[in-house]
């Protein structure tokens, strides 16, 4: 019985060591499961192209995070003269998460998506968007610019001093949980094509 009672208890302590390896094994595997791109840094603007996903950050320190096996996949992360340049054309999303000490400006194109983690603190902040890109920021700022183009929607929070956006379209703007002293804003006018007249219509 006593020799029963210690197999199982050595079955037991067994089980429970596998069992714990393997979390230890799996957090170990979620933590891999991204590329830190190096040789990175005074990053000040960004430019997202195609179908990324990308989330800024605040930090002491410049960071770039890409997930999805990057270097398996046909994408473009590569930085010059302060700009942060990432563009990916594949039907997967490239996330991608940048930490960045002097952020000033991004701009969005195509499907790219664009969300905070955190407060975007900053003295100037411009937002530039494009075709179907979108953004949901969260900014304290002094002075914050936001132009949005074509379908490009933007939903902003935070506090800001001077506000100021541009769109095509007043309702791909959300801005009601910005909270800004001053603000100013411009529609972009809709050109419309002048109608041709032929002798035949007088």
């Amino acid at each position: 019985m006593k020799t029963q009672i210690i197999t199982i208890f050595s079955v037991l302590v067994l089980a429970l060591g596998v069992t714990n390896s393997t979390k230890a094994a799996t957090v170990k595997n979620a933590d891999n499961n991204y590329t830190i791109v190096t040789d990175i840094s005074a990053i000040n603007k960004i430019e997202v192209r195609g179908n990324v996903e990308l989330y800024v950050s605040d930090g002491v320190a410049d960071q770039v995070k890409v997930y999805n096996k990057y270097y398996n996949e046909s994408a473009l992360v590569q930085s010059k003269n302060g700009v942060l340049r990432i563009t990916s054309y594949k039907n997967e999303k490239l996330v991608v998460w940048v930490t960045a000490n002097d952020l000033r400006a991004i701009s969005a194109f195509d499907n790219a998506e664009v969300k905070s983690f955190g407060n975007i603190s900053k003295i100037e902040f411009d937002v530039d968007l494009h075709n179907n890109a979108t953004a949901k920021l969260n900014i304290d700022a002094f002075s914050a610019s936001v132009s949005v183009s074509d379908n490009a929607k933007a939903r902003l929070s935070g506090t800001v001093n001077e506000y100021a956006y541009k769109c095509d379209c007043e309702e791909n703007v959300d801005h009601k949980d910005l909270v800004a002293t001053h603000s100013s804003k411009m529609l972009t006018p809709v050109v419309v094509a002048a109608k041709t007249f032929d002798i035949a219509d007088l």
